[in-house]
C-alpha cells in the first residue's frame, strides 16, 4: 500500500454530526434566552473546536462569563445527545475495513471534544481504529500538528507513510502542519470550491475513492 497510516478527522468525513451539534448548540443558547441558528449556519460554525462554536454561536460582545455558561450548557446536553442523530456516512464502516484487511492501521484526530470521539467511535466503529484523539486541555486544537504527530508516534509511523482524511480548511491546514499528505472528501462540511481555493488538489468524491489513492 502505497501509505501505512490513515487517520480520519471526524465531523463531516466519517460521521454526519451537524444535527446533534446544531441541536446543542440551540439547547445551550435558548438558556441563556440567545437566537438560535439553523443546521447550514452550523455546518461554518464547527471545525475550530466546541469553544470555537460557541464562540461563534452566541451573539457579538458577549461577555466572557456568558460564554462559559453557555459552553457548560452545551456540553451538558451534548454529552447526553451527541448520538441521537448521528450516523456513519454511507461506505464508511466498509472502507475502514477494508483498509485494516489490507494492513492499513487507522486512527482519529478530532477537534471534537475528546470524551465524544471516544464515546462515538465506540459506538459506530467498535474495534475499527487503533488510536482516537479529540479535543483535551493542554493539548493544541488542529490545525496545530500536535495530535497527529501523537498518533504517529502511538503508532509508529513515519510521516512519509501516512495520510490525513478531512473535509476542510482546517483539516487541510492540519495535514500541512504535520508533514503528512492529505486527502479531502467531497461529502463534509465544506465543498470543493472553497477547498480548492486554498491548494487542495486530492479528492475524494465516494469512500471508494479513498482506498484507490491509499493503495
Amino acid at each position: 500500500m502505497r501509505y501505512q497510516l490513515a487517520i480520519f478527522d471526524m465531523d463531516g468525513t466519517i460521521l454526519n454530526t451537524l444535527q446533534d451539534l446544531t441541536n446543542s448548540l440551540n439547547a445551550a443558547l435558548q438558556l441563556s434566552g440567545y437566537p438560535q441558528h439553523t443546521l447550514e449556519e452550523v455546518r461554518f460554525f464547527v471545525g475550530n473546536g466546541i469553544r470555537k462554536l460557541i464562540e461563534r454561536g452566541v451573539p457579538a460582545g458577549t461577555p466572557v462569563a456568558q460564554i462559559d455558561k453557555v459552553h457548560q450548557d452545551f456540553t451538558e446536553h451534548y454529552r447526553v445527545h451527541c448520538a441521537d442523530t448521528t450516523q456513519p456516512y454511507a461506505g464508511i464502516p466498509e472502507l475502514l475495513q477494508q483498509l485494516r484487511n489490507a494492513g492499513c492501521k487507522t486512527a482519529v484526530v478530532s477537534n471534537k471534544a475528546d470524551y465524544a470521539v471516544q464515546e462515538l467511535c465506540k459506538q459506530y466503529f467498535d474495534g475499527m481504529f487503533d488510536f482516537a484523539v479529540g479535543e483535551r486541555k493542554n493539548i493544541l486544537k488542529k490545525p496545530a500538528p500536535d495530535a497527529v504527530n501523537e498518533v504517529l508516534q502511538q503508532l509508529q509511523t513515519d510521516h512519509s507513510q501516512a495520510v490525513y482524511i478531512g473535509d476542510s480548511d482546517v483539516d487541510y491546514a492540519t495535514a500541512k502542519n504535520a508533514g503528512v499528505d492529505c486527502i479531502l472528501v467531497e461529502w463534509g462540511f465544506r465543498d470543493r470550491a472553497f477547498l480548492e481555493s486554498l491548494g487542495a488538489t486530492v479528492f475524494a468524491k465516494k469512500p471508494e475513492d479513498i482506498l484507490d489513492i491509499v493503495e
